[in-house]
């Protein structure tokens, strides 16, 4: 993972930024800018319920992880891969390569490194989405041999219980936000989409789902065609709720104590870093985990228990994501339509 992280980065965000920049318009900057605003406020909305919620939930259980490095078995053998580069350089050169092809139109680089991720996707569903079970076995088996596993479990059936109530009220949210008729009537349109998503584990396999639903919202079917799929990318508020809520949680079960500054800037740069994330199952936790190391402090016991709670409910994140494109399409046509009166 350690290895894999930084190459991750650069080979989902560079491209991804690319794309945006390359379809640059009107119609681009205010899709884009209500996608990373809703997503921005579902990360710091969930931080400050997180706030509040948690210290009650997690009463008692502050001390339920083992110290990894006294119970942790020793390996047979262990193979050296130290990373090319860290992570903070990872996201800056993604920043410079992306933002550089779409300024330049670069077709050459672009090429290059829509190759690069390829091979990036493959690597993590061939290699690191396998792979995982095992590991995250190996963490809860250490957990199991200091009898601390039955709390770290406890725990996490609260948190996802929390995380799909917040869910309901950040779609209600924003369907309220977007509604020219009923939320909740709204809402049920979306519903199939949802459902689909929960299935499929990606927003961007649910695309024709989503924009048929989106369709019989009232949205143009032009103006629907151009902002689901970018939206699919781009528009992450349910994957940023599960990070952001289990990084909370996970921190303080770990004893982290991570200053609110530098929490809301995990929020921001995690809002960027996961841009090219939903094309890939699980792939969202996955762009993450670099910020989580440099910025919050996780090391591998915290890493992987945020993986474990996110994979148990990464359908759920995706299915919130799509349904919320709906919303952001209802905006997005209104304020076209609003605009050429």
């Amino acid at each position: 993972l350690s290895f894999v992280i930084p190459l991750l980065i650069l080979g989902l965000v560079a491209p991804g930024i690319a794309d945006l920049g390359r379809n640059a318009g009107r119609l681009l900057a205010l899709t884009a800018a209500l996608a990373y605003a809703f997503t921005l406020f579902s990360g710091f909305g969930t931080y400050l319920t997180g706030r509040a919620l948690f210290p009650a939930l997690l009463e008692g259980a502050a001390a339920v992880l083992p110290d990894a490095a006294a119970t942790a078995p020793a390996p047979y053998f262990t193979v050296g891969m130290p990373p090319l580069f860290g992570v903070m350089s990872a996201l800056v050169l993604a920043f410079v390569l992306g933002l550089g092809m779409a300024y330049t139109h670069s077709v050459k680089l672009k090429g290059v490194m829509d190759d690069f991720k390829s091979i990036i996707d493959r690597v993590i569903a061939g290699v690191i989405i396998p792979l995982l079970p095992f590991y995250i076995f190996g963490i809860f088996l250490s957990m199991t041999q200091s009898g601390q596993v039955a709390g770290v479990l406890g725990v996490f059936v609260k948190l996802i219980v929390v995380i799909f109530f917040m869910t309901v009220v950040l779609l209600l949210a924003q369907f309220s936000i977007a509604a020219r008729k009923n939320p909740l009537r709204m809402l049920r349109t979306m519903l199939t989409a949802y459902v689909t998503a929960l299935g499929t584990q990606s927003s961007a396999a649910t695309i024709p789902v989503t924009l048929a639903q989106t369709l019989r919202l009232g949205v143009r079917p032009q103006l629907a065609s151009f902002v689901v799929p970018l939206c699919a990318t781009i528009h992450l508020s349910g994957s940023m709720m599960k990070i952001v809520a289990c990084a909370l949680a996970v921190s303080m079960l770990g004893g982290l104590d991570i200053p609110a500054g530098t929490f809301a800037g995990f929020i921001l740069l995690l809002g960027v870093t996961m841009i090219a994330a939903p094309g890939v199952p699980g792939g969202a936790i996955m762009a993450a985990l670099g910020l989580l190391e440099s910025m919050l402090g996780f090391d591998e016991t915290l890493a992987g228990l945020m993986i474990a709670t996110y994979i148990a409910m990464d359908s759920f994140g995706t299915a919130t994501n799509v349904t919320g494109d709906g919303a952001v399409a209802v905006i997005v046509d209104a304020i076209d339509r609003r605009s050429k009166k």
